[in-house]
């Protein structure tokens, strides 16, 4: 989902729910930071979701990677190997959506297939 970097965390969580409710009715967790508020949280039992925050680590400093949230750091990660999603190029979230569909389909090819493709990164 691609929206403006002004809309709130709990708008956007908000509508995400409702589209993941929709298009997928029998996911019963979501995993979230905690920048989350708790209207979320109420929603989410609303639809029988049941969001959970996935804090990161008061005690160690620096980068822990956290089971949960590193999933999402990952694909975000291998998805910034594509020239395009590195700089925000475009001014439609529409082309921004489709974009980041073209970069996940590349990584899937490859997984598939076995192959590896150098990226613009290395000439």
């Amino acid at each position: 989902m691609v929206t403006a970097a002004s809309v709130t965390d709990n708008t956007i969580g908000i509508r995400l729910l409702d589209k993941v409710a929709e298009h997928a009715p029998t996911v019963s967790r979501a995993w979230v930071d905690a920048g989350f508020k708790r209207d979320l949280a109420l929603h989410g039992a609303v639809l029988g979701v049941d969001v959970e925050v996935v804090k990161r680590s008061d005690i160690r400093g620096g980068f822990v990677p956290i089971r949960k949230r590193w999933i999402v750091e990952q694909v975000n990660g291998t998805l910034m190997l594509h020239r395009r999603l590195v700089r925000e190029y475009e001014s439609r979230p529409e082309s921004a959506v489709s974009r980041t569909l073209w970069a996940s389909t590349a990584n899937i090819v490859r997984r598939l297939t076995g192959t590896s493709t150098p990226s613009w990164r290395h000439r």
